[in-house]
């Protein structure tokens, strides 16, 4: 049993969903291996063969605003002044090779294993859905209620809204009108 160099919950708020892929910003990959950024981008250019579109590619401004905007990154100073590169799981796998230290080897067995950890996450998540689908089908008419009742519950509620105020009903009008002394304005 290996003792994890860093925790899978960090290496998991470091993935984001980018272009249709599971990405990591080369900003983020450096704060990992422990190198500066600036060094990990120089080794991705001198080895620039090795990383085709699908393993790696530059973000576009309009996908950093979005990152600033959804909250993923504070600002777009703290990407160092760059639009940054997006590694696809291909991509950090080939880092390893680029980057000559032990630390990025283990680094990225840690990383692999969380890509893989999601996969069989996502996977699971298909899998029940399907399943819950091919029973709804195959057991809707005799289970219909039961269907229902499972969709109802997963729908909000949606309760009627009151009016604010003192209600007195239509007959307690009738029977105060029957006192002296009490004035109604609809008279």
């Amino acid at each position: 049993m290996s003792t994890a160099l860093i925790p899978t919950e960090t290496i998991e708020t470091k993935i984001f969903f980018i272009r249709g892929k599971k990405v990591m910003i080369d900003k983020d990959l450096a704060e990992l291996y422990k190198v500066k950024p600036i060094a990990l981008r120089q080794q991705v250019k001198r080895n620039k063969e090795r990383f085709p579109d699908d393993f790696m590619f530059q973000l576009t401004s309009e996908e950093v605003e979005s990152m600033v905007s959804q909250n993923v990154i504070p600002s777009k100073q703290s990407l160092g002044g760059h639009l940054p590169y997006a590694f696809t799981e291909q991509g950090v796998a080939m880092l390893s090779s680029v980057l000559n230290s032990t630390r990025a080897v283990m680094v990225n067995i840690q990383i692999m294993r969380t890509f893989t950890k999601l996969r069989e996450m996502i996977e699971t998540h298909k899998d029940l859905k399907r399943k819950i689908e091919d029973m709804e089908k195959k057991y809707d008419k005799q289970f219909q209620v039961v269907f229902e009742a499972l969709k109802h519950l997963i729908e909000p509620i949606e309760r009627p809204k009151r009016k604010v105020g003192f209600y007195v009903a239509d007959e307690e009008i009738k029977s105060l009108k029957n006192y002296k002394g009490i004035k109604f304005y609809d008279e």
